[in-house]
C-alpha cells in the first residue's frame, strides 16, 4: 500500500468529512467545468440562489468618470456665482469645512462662475452646459442626482469608496458583489468586465484594487478587456500549444485539483479551476464579442468617429453594449482625465468632447434595441469641484479643487424615473439644500434595482460579516419608477 492509500484509509473525522464532501466537491467542480449540465439555462447561480425580490435591472453599465467632473460647468447651473464673480466665498457658506492641501493655504477663495453657457432641456427642464450638446438631447431619458456626497476628499480613497464601499483597499468591488450574489448569465464570458480609456494624459492612476474580488472567491474579480490583439492577458495559447493540447491539459489539471480538494477542502481550489476553464471558453467568445467590424456604418456614426479607434471611450461604450447583449451582468468603464485643478476651461472642452456623444449614443442604442428596459447606465465621478478657483482667477481661466460636499450623477434605463432631477444644492453650489444622497445610499439603491437587499448580501471574513454598504445605506425610493 502506497502513502496515498494509507492516507485515504485513515478512519478519522477529517477523512470522513473529506470523503463525504468529495461528491459535493466533484459536483461543484463539474458545475464550473460544464455548468450547462446542472443549470438548464446555461447560467451559473450566485450565492443568493435567486434575487431577494423581482429585479428591475438585469445588467449595469457604469461609466465612471475618474478624476471628478466639475458639476458647476456641466450640470448644476448657479447664476449667483456670476453676480459674485471674483468675490470670496462667504465663511458662513464654507463653515470651516475640510479642504485639500492644495487650497487650504490660499488666503482667498474667489468664486468662479462657469464660462460656459447653460440652457434648459426636456420635460425635466434640466440645466445643461453647452459642453454637452448630445447628452442635452436625451435628458428626458435620464435621472439626475444633484446631491451626491462623500466623506473622501482625495482621489484614491474617493474612487475606492465608490467602487468598494470603503476608502481602504482590500474590499470587494461593486461588480464582484453582483457577480457573487447573482452569478452569471453567460458561461462563456465573465459576469464582471472592466474597460479602460483615457481622455488626456497625466491624470490620476487607476489600480486593480478597484475591480478586485477582495475577500470574495477569486472567480468574482473583474476581468479587464484591453484594446489590441490580446484583449485579455495570457488568454491565447503559448507557441507550440494548440486547442486540443490545452483541453487535455485542463482535463488532467482538473483531476489533480479534485484530489487536492479532497485533502484540504479549500473551495478556492475549485474557483481557480473555474477561472482556467473560463479562460479556455473565452478564447472563442472574447474575439467574437469584441469584433466590431460587422457593426453597420450608422452605429459608428451614432457613437462618433472615435468609436472606430480601439481603446477610446467611444469604442468602449460600443463594446459595453455588445457585452450586455451577451448577458454580461456588470460592465465597469473607467475614463480618466477629469482632474482639472488648473486651465479647466480648455481641458474640460477636450474631456467632454471625448465622452458626450458616445455616452448619449449608448443610451440611444440600448433604447432602440429594447435593452434599456433591462439595463441601468450610470455616469459620474468620485466627487465634485469647488465653486471657487484654485490659484489665480481670470475670466478665461480658472481651476477647481476637490469638493465632496455635493456633486451630480446621472442614470438611465431600467427601474428609475425619467426626466427627473433629485435633490437641490444651495445658490452657491457648495452645500446640499435638500435630499442628500450618500455613496452608500446610491449603492443600496442600485442593489435594490437588481433585486438585492443590500443588508442581506453579506460575506463572513475574519469573524465579521461584510457587505458593500458596510453598516450604512438606504434605498432612495423617490428615484424608483
Amino acid at each position: 500500500m502506497d502513502l496515498e492509500d494509507e492516507i485515504h484509509d485513515i478512519q478519522s473525522r477529517r477523512t470522513f468529512l473529506g470523503r463525504t464532501s468529495a461528491g459535493i466537491g466533484t459536483l461543484a467542480l463539474a458545475s464550473l467545468l460544464n455548468p450547462g449540465k446542472l443549470f438548464a439555462s446555461g447560467s451559473e447561480t450566485g450565492a443568493l440562489g435567486k434575487p431577494h425580490f423581482p429585479p428591475k435591472v438585469k445588467r449595469v453599465i457604469y461609466l465612471f468618470q475618474s478624476g471628478a467632473p466639475s458639476q458647476l460647468d456641466l450640470f448644476d447651473y448657479k447664476p449667483r456665482l456670476e453676480t459674485m464673480w471674483g468675490q470670496d466665498l462667504p465663511e458662513s457658506v464654507r463653515k470651516g469645512q475640510r479642504l485639500t492641501g492644495m487650497t487650504a493655504g490660499q488666503s482667498r477663495f474667489p468664486l468662479a462662475a462657469s464660462r460656459f453657457s447653460f440652457k434648459q432641456y426636456g420635460q425635466s427642464r434640466m440645466w445643461m452646459s453647452e459642453l454637452l450638446p448630445h447628452t442635452s438631447r436625451i435628458v428626458d431619458d435620464l435621472s439626475f442626482i444633484r446631491t451626491m456626497h462623500t466623506e473622501a476628499i482625495n482621489h484614491d480613497p474617493a474612487v475606492t469608496f465608490f467602487q468598494t464601499g470603503s476608502q481602504q483597499g482590500g474590499r470587494p468591488s461593486f461588480g464582484s458583489w453582483v457577480s457573487y450574489g447573482l452569478g452569471s448569465d453567460n458561461q462563456n464570458l465573465p459576469a464582471f468586465v472592466v474597460l479602460l480609456s483615457k481622455g488626456r494624459n497625466g491624470d490620476q492612476p487607476l489600480y486593480a484594487k478597484l475591480w478586485s474580488n477582495g475577500f470574495l472567491p477569486s472567480v468574482h474579480q473583474g476581468v479587464v478587456f484591453r484594446s489590441g490583439p490580446d484583449p485579455v492577458f495570457y488568454l491565447n495559447n503559448p507557441p507550440g500549444i494548440d486547442k486540443t493540447s490545452r483541453r487535455r491539459m485542463l482535463d488532467y489539471l482538473g483531476k489533480l485539483h479534485q484530489e487536492q480538494y479532497k485533502q484540504v477542502l479549500d473551495p478556492e481550489i475549485n474557483h481557480r479551476m473555474a477561472q482556467y476553464e473560463m479562460a479556455y471558453r473565452m478564447q472563442t467568445s472574447v474575439p467574437e464579442t469584441l469584433d466590431i467590424a460587422k457593426e453597420p456604418a450608422y452605429i459608428f456614426d451614432l457613437y462618433g468617429p472615435d468609436s472606430r479607434k480601439p481603446g477610446t471611450f467611444a469604442a468602449n461604450c460600443l463594446l459595453a453594449r455588445k457585452l450586455i447583449e451577451k448577458d454580461v451582468k456588470f460592465v465597469q468603464l473607467y475614463h480618466q482625465g477629469w482632474d482639472q485643478h488648473g486651465n479647466l476651461p480648455n481641458d474640460i472642452k477636450i474631456q467632454t468632447k471625448s465622452v458626450d456623444q458616445a455616452s448619449a449614443a449608448l443610451v440611444m442604442d440600448l433604447k432602440q434595441r429594447g435593452l434599456l428596459d433591462e439595463t441601468l447606465v450610470i455616469w459620474g465621478g468620485e466627487f465634485g469641484r469647488t465653486n471657487y478657483s484654485q490659484g489665480k482667477l481670470t475670466r478665461d481661466n480658472y481651476g477647481r479643487d476637490h469638493h465632496p460636499r455635493c456633486f451630480t450623477v446621472w442614470m438611465a434605463g431600467a427601474g428609475i424615473k425619467k426626466s427627473m432631477v433629485y435633490g437641490e444644492t444651495d445658490e452657491f453650489g457648495y452645500n446640499i439644500a435638500r435630499d442628500p444622497v450618500h455613496v452608500h445610499d446610491f449603492q443600496a439603491t442600485i442593489m435594490h434595482l437588481m433585486g438585492v437587499d443590500h443588508e442581506k448580501l453579506t460575506f463572513k471574513h475574519q469573524g465579521r460579516r461584510y457587505r458593500l454598504t458596510d453598516v450604512h445605506g438606504k434605498v432612495v425610493k423617490p428615484l424608483l419608477a
